[in-house]
């Protein structure tokens, strides 16, 4: 592809047809397996990777690409890209057994540990995000795009929480907290909410991998957010491990607001 915007909207087509193949799957019945860690996998998971691989491979044949249905690549390999793809093809596959409707694609570009692009498309609800250095952060939804930027944080901040990987830690992290509203939401789709002012902080206690936070943190930091690894209050980054483990995040709107000093 010749330019970053051409790019970019070639990675937006693939996730939205990645997520019509998932919907396929989703009003029908369907079978649910589960991995060696006891995360569920569904028809939509795998039809969603084979999509998004393949259509990758096509536009960007020297990018590799670094699936969670396909992330069995060793580190000695891994850490010779300077430049590559990291994929989740079907994030929040619990909301998709539920039927809630929070689930998406993730697609995101990885360069020297920086997620620079990345694409949140929401099938079940029409919805997309996406951003990249350069362009800003934007949302889709029923065919019109909009620029979304996060906002100072009101009297009283809302935090938005994991709809089904809530743990001891973080109801103490709650528990210590100034007063906030909190609301729910499954999947990436709580980095958006942040990134569109809809939330103030989304902390993460718990695993995630790295697939599931590069496009989403993409989109908070180009709509003027930061995601920050704790305790250490630096930027999330990828690649830089044999484990493809996160650390415990806050992905914060208003990076004025001194969140810092209020959550010590």
């Amino acid at each position: 592809m010749s330019t970053a915007n051409e790019m970019f909207d070639a990675i937006v087509k693939i996730a939205i047809d990645a997520g019509d193949k998932i919907l396929a799957v989703y009003h029908r019945d369907f079978p649910v397996e589960f991995k060696p860690d006891r995360s569920p996998l569904t028809q939509a998971d795998l039809a969603a990777h084979h999509h998004i691989a393949a259509a990758l491979r096509t536009l960007s044949p020297d990018i590799p690409v670094l699936s969670e249905e396909a992330a069995d690549i060793p580190f000695t390999t891994r850490r010779q890209w300077a430049c590559y793809w990291l994929v989740d093809p079907l994030d929040g596959t619990k909301e998709f057994i539920k039927r809630n409707d929070e689930f998406t694609v993730n697609i995101a570009l990885i360069e020297n540990g920086e997620a620079r692009m990345g694409v949140v498309h929401a099938p079940a609800l029409n919805l997309s995000y996406g951003a990249a250095r350069g362009l800003g952060a934007m949302r889709w939804k029923d065919g019109s795009c909009v620029a979304i930027r996060t906002r100072k944080v009101p009297a009283r901040p809302v935090f938005v929480i994991s709809k089904s990987h809530r743990d001891a830690a973080l109801d103490a992290f709650l528990a210590k907290a100034p007063a906030h509203d909190a609301i729910s939401r499954g999947s990436s789709l709580k980095f958006c909410q942040i990134a569109e002012g809809g939330a103030d902080l989304y902390p993460r206690t718990g695993p995630t991998s790295e697939w599931d936070t590069a496009a989403g943190q993409c989109i908070v930091e180009q709509a003027g957010g930061q995601v920050l690894r704790t305790p250490a209050l630096c930027p999330l980054r990828y690649n830089e491990k044999e484990s493809l483990l996160n650390p415990d995040f806050l992905a914060i709107g208003d990076s004025d607001y001194g969140w810092p000093q209020k959550l010590a």
